[in-house]
């Protein structure tokens, strides 16, 4: 039973990390309904401004880490100016956005290769790693927990923004029609300015969290693949489904490489993606809809 509890606080966990990147997929995808698989650079960039901020800029966590929230936003902004807001401008199709998103990707990952090369580095041990022992029955790292409290806290902090605030309106409205929004007054450039400045802002976390949980590498964003699985499983463009779909994911891969083995993991979560996509398209909480205009 303890080693049970124990993997599923791993899964939380994790599931709550693949959950702060899912949600910016579908944060995204919601708006332009498109998948940014740029989003991974974003991750990769946040992680090693906090890395930088703290080896050579003397900085503690928590300013490094806001350094690293600002910066990977701005980059989401600047890659958005660049890359997708001439495309969306000249033609309603997705798929050239999607298409210059993968190259993106490849580019923001060969910047870190050229520049800074490509070998492993460790965050400064600024995260507390130590054995925290839970109700008497589990044990599990700190910086697990951290993760999943920083992850739920920064979750609520979003959703509060969408219902109360005048943006998250317009950002709920843009899902619905980014034109009629456009109509009703809305700065569609802003407002598309601001989604990927939130998208880029929680990939940012997730990168830190999965530095100092593995290592930093140009290549980390590559588990962003895993938090799109996540997204599609929960239904792409809703932020409820991004979250549950990413704690499932979270849960299966731990209590597989738990109770199974570690080499099953990626085949459980694959198959999971399979399995949805034949039983339901759309995900657990998502819905069919065509070009948003």
């Amino acid at each position: 039973m303890s080693s049970l509890i124990q993997q599923v606080i791993n899964g939380l966990s994790l599931g709550s990390v693949y959950a702060l990147i899912a949600v910016g997929y579908s944060l995204v995808y919601s708006v332009l309904l498109f998948s940014n698989f740029a989003h991974g650079g974003f991750l990769v960039i946040g992680g090693y401004i906090c890395y930088y901020s703290l080896l050579k800029g003397g900085a503690n966590i928590w300013v490094a880490s806001l350094a690293a929230l600002l910066g990977a936003g701005i980059s989401a902004m600047a890659v958005e100016r660049m890359a997708y807001k001439p495309i969306r401008e000249r033609t309603p199709i997705t798929l050239y956005m999607l298409i210059a998103s993968m190259g993106m990707s490849i580019v923001i990952e060969n910047i870190f290769v050229v520049t800074i090369g490509g070998r492993f580095r460790a965050l400064p041990p600024v995260i507390p790693m130590q054995t925290v022992n839970v109700f008497g029955v589990a044990s599990t790292s700190a910086s697990d927990l951290l993760s999943l409290v920083t992850a739920v806290v920064f979750l609520v902090g979003l959703q509060l923004f969408l219902s109360k605030t005048k943006w998250g309106l317009a950002i709920r409205a843009a899902s619905y029609s980014l034109r009629t929004a456009g109509l009703m007054g809305v700065n569609v450039n802003l407002l598309i300015s601001l989604v990927f400045f939130v998208a880029g802002l929680l990939a940012a976390i997730g990168g830190i969290f999965l530095s100092a949980r593995y290592s930093l590498y140009p290549q980390l964003g590559v588990i962003t693949t895993k938090a799109f699985v996540a997204a599609v499983i929960g239904g792409l463009g809703s932020l409820p489904g991004a979250v549950v779909g990413s704690l499932i994911l979270g849960l299966a891969e731990m209590l597989a490489a738990g109770f199974l083995s570690s080499q099953f993991r990626d085949l459980i979560v694959f198959g999971l993606l399979i399995i949805t996509l034949i039983v339901r398209p759309t995900g657990l909480f998502g819905k069919s809809v065509g070009e948003k205009v």
